[in-house]
């Protein structure tokens, strides 16, 4: 390869050679004078369209790149139309690589090049020329600018700047398919010849695709590109510049491209049978095994959805799928039931989910499997059976008697040794024991009377267990329902008082009255009303029957007069449409009122008149009821009041204490004798002389202090003194009309003669040699002068009680 570019290289500069000497020689030649010469460099003198020499005498250089010989490259020749040739001129060069790269002979003007250049990092260079005197270095010439170019050369291979490539494509895709697109750049000059021009071709992998020969873009060679079979290719992709001439550079690099994947696979079961086994008590929802399709896609396209094809057997089993795994697992929809069926056989089907229509052609996306479910036996509870639609709901009559038949229940082991059953009723649903069971049959029986007013249902729960192994116990609720009959009277709904005005006219309908019945026949109700036998005479009021199980009560005269009577009691009989049929009586109370021209109510008095001439017999009874509970009532309570006063009276006996009455009020001292009745106070002491020999009764009833000392005294007590003292006191209560209307006990500090017990006067325990000062008491006036003078001092304390 170097042997050949040198020569290329040889070949390249003789021809540049050849080139620049025929510029040099055309440089001589006269120009015009839009050129560059030494006087219009300075813009001196007019403008002249004459033809005139040229001061400069030179063409644009061209030097080649990468120049590997000994000696220095000629690039051109410089020269001035002053030049005689006796060497009087020195020529200069200055600029970008001047003394350096370039050099000029001062004598001749020839530029030479000293080093190798390279295009790609620089492709021209700008110079100044400049003729002086060789003596006087004076300018000749005014300076003037020149370029030299670095002509290329094909010195720089092509590159793949952005490789190794990566690019995918579609298994399956049609021939032509674009898949990426490659780039080489190669550094030379794209405008000097070809050496920029780069092709392209693939070197690795051309069997499968191809690569655009100018554009880079690779496309696919083939149309059964199969993901499953190999998943991706590596090409070698080469780039040649030269246009793809014999001694181009060229270079390469490596592209991988990856299949992606489409739907173009069916999915597939390994096996064409399953076979699973499960217990006939295994509950429902229970997953029982699974099964797999296998798709050799990938990703979504393996997404797929199971089914069980319908049939008697697929009803019982449900199939759902795992997102994850994509499995198909199976599990109990209903309950199974070996003595039935022991093996139940389903197909399952594999469906995918994401099906392209594109490759429908290839195949049915679909694949199905047989699944055989083996049911084993187990011990199961008793099964309760109803036989009818009602299923588990029984009917009876409110009116049935004790021990009534209300249904049966049946219940058996369904197992093959079929065991016998035993009945009974959890009570914790029956805890009045309304319903028996017969353990044995199962009939339900009556163990209360029923009330379908009280509860229109009950619900029970019976349960039945194996005879053998009450271990084994089902349960099931029983709703029984109380039929209707008519054992309830109608009765008038409220309100049971209307209104009507004084101006009423006749046949005006006042109110309208409905009735209630807590019974519910089967046909609905029917009630029929009319005035009751005491009322029908009344020429006040009608009645007449207004649809709807409702009546109309309605005036029979006007000029009612609410002064003459103002309450009119009309009673109704109700009677219900049976069977049997029942009637009450209802009463409706028409208060007659004063009204204005509109016919709103102003004023009504309460003044009551009863329509019938007498009280019916329940009436009676109920008014003589009342009053005898008011009596005993009254009664209870005056005795409850006697015993309270016996209690009262036999404790003030016992206790002998004074009553102080406080009137809130100052009185005037001891000189104030209307403040108080000191009458009292001074008959403390007129006691009549009384003896009984029956003083040893009374003994027990004295304080203990008194019996203590009579026994000491070991004779009997005087108790005439306090016996008078009370006789008296009870007189004059009796006498007095000013007192409560009950006795009364009052003492008056009276202790009897020789009392054990001492004062409490705070005037009898002053002592003579008190220090206190009690002179202030001079200074409060007349009225506490007799306690100054108790007080004062020197004087002696007297005596009080």
């Amino acid at each position: 390869m170097a042997p050949c570019r040198r020569q290329r290289a040889s070949v390249l500069l003789m021809t540049l050679w050849l080139v620049n000497c025929f510029c040099w020689g055309l440089a001589e030649t006269v120009r015009t004078s839009s050129a560059l010469t030494g006087q219009g460099a300075q813009g001196q003198g007019p403008a002249s369209h004459e033809r005139v020499k040229r001061g400069w005498v030179w063409n644009q250089f061209f030097v080649v790149e990468e120049y590997t010989g000994t000696e220095p490259l000629y690039v051109g020749k410089i020269h001035s139309d002053s030049d005689n040739g006796e060497g009087m001129i020195k020529y200069t060069i200055s600029g970008e690589g001047a003394g350096t790269i370039f050099i000029i002979d001062e004598i001749t003007g020839d530029i030479h090049a000293t080093q190798k250049l390279d295009r790609e990092e620089k492709a021209y260079y700008t110079l100044r020329a400049q003729a002086r005197d060789r003596y006087t270095s004076a300018p000749l010439e005014p300076e003037s600018e020149f370029v030299i170019k670095v002509q290329d050369i094909n010195d720089s291979e092509p590159k793949f700047l952005e490789g190794p490539y990566i690019g995918s494509v579609a298994e399956l895709s049609p021939i032509g398919t674009s898949v990426m697109k490659v780039a080489a750049s190669d550094e030379d000059d794209p405008t000097y010849g070809s050496s920029a021009r780069v092709v392209y071709s693939v070197l690795d992998g051309e069997k499968f695709f191809t690569v655009d020969r100018d554009t880079g873009v690779i496309r696919t060679a083939v149309a059964d590109l199969d993901r499953e079979t190999q998943d991706r290719y590596e090409l070698v992709v080469k780039a040649t510049d030269m246009a793809g001439q014999m001694g181009g550079l060229s270079g390469s690099t490596t592209v991988t491209i990856v299949i992606t994947d489409v739907n173009d696979n069916a999915p597939s079961f390994s096996q064409k049978l399953y076979q699973f086994s499960v217990s006939e008590g295994a509950a429902v929802g229970t997953p029982i095994g699974s099964v797999i399709a296998n798709d050799a896609d990938m990703g979504d396209n393996t997404d797929m959805s199971y089914f069980i094809t319908e049939g008697e057997d697929g009803k019982l089993f449900k199939i759902t799928t795992d997102a994850q795994t994509q499995e198909a697992v199976i599990s109990i929809k209903e309950p199974l039931d070996f003595e039935t069926k022991q093996v139940h056989t389903v197909l399952v089907e594999a469906v995918n989910k994401h099906v392209d229509e594109r490759f429908v052609d290839l195949g049915t996306f679909h694949d199905r499997t047989i699944v055989k479910v083996s049911v084993t036996d187990v011990d199961e509870p008793p099964l309760f059976y109803f036989p009818n639609a009602s299923h588990n709901t029984l009917e009876v009559q409110e009116d049935a008697k004790l021990g009534a038949l209300v249904g049966v229940v049946t219940a058996r082991d369904p197992d093959k040794d079929n065991v016998p059953v035993r009945y009974s009723i959890d009570r914790a649903t029956d805890q009045e024991h309304i319903f028996n069971i017969d353990p044995v049959t199962g009939a339900i029986t009556l163990g209360k009377i029923l009330d379908r007013e009280t509860a229109g249902w009950h619900n029970i729960t019976v349960i039945a267990v194996e005879a053998d192994n009450p271990a084994h116990a089902n349960q099931s609720a029983v709703s029984i329902r109380i039929l209707d009959v008519n054992d309830n009277p109608p009765e008038l709904a409220t309100p049971f008082e209307a209104s009507i005005c004084e101006d009423a006219k006749p046949d005006q309908i006042i109110h309208t009255i409905s009735v209630v019945d807590k019974d519910e026949p089967q046909s609905g109700h029917r009630f029929y009303f009319t005035l009751a036998p005491e009322a029908s005479s009344n020429r006040h009021f009608t009645l007449m029957d207004a649809k709807g199980n409702t009546a109309s009560i309605r005036t029979q005269r006007s000029g009612f007069n609410r002064h003459e009577q103002n309450v009119y009691l009309l009673p109704i009989l109700v009677v219900d449409s049976g069977p049997p049929a029942l009637s009450s009586t209802g009463t409706v109370t028409i208060h007659v009122c004063g009204c204005d021209r509109d016919g709103a109510i102003q004023s009504c008095n309460a003044t009551a008149y009863v329509i019938s001439a007498a009280l019916s017999p329940g009436a009676l009874i109920a008014l003589l009821v009342c009053m005898l509970i008011l009596i005993v009532l009254v009664l209870l309570i005056l005795t409850l009041k006697r015993h309270r006063k016996g209690q009262r009276m036999s404790e003030d006996e016992e206790d002998m204490r004074d009553n102080v009455i406080k009137y809130n009020d100052e009185g005037g001292g001891e000189q104030d004798t209307q403040a108080y009745d000191m009458s009292a106070l001074r008959s403390l002491y007129d006691f009549p002389e009384a003896k009984s020999a029956d003083s040893g009764a009374e003994l027990a009833c004295l304080p203990q202090w008194i019996q203590s000392r009579a026994s000491a005294e070991g004779g009997a007590a005087d108790f005439s003194l306090f016996r008078g003292y009370i006789r008296k006191k009870v007189e004059q209560a009796d006498a007095d009309l000013s007192v409560p209307p009950y006795d009364s006990f009052q003492t008056y500090a009276f202790e009897g003669s020789s009392s054990p017990a001492l004062s409490l006067s705070s005037i009898r325990t002053l002592s003579n040699t008190s220090e206190q000062d009690f002179s202030y008491l001079s200074d409060w006036g007349p009225r506490f002068r007799q306690l100054a003078g108790y007080y004062a001092p020197g004087q002696p304390e007297e005596e009080g009680s």
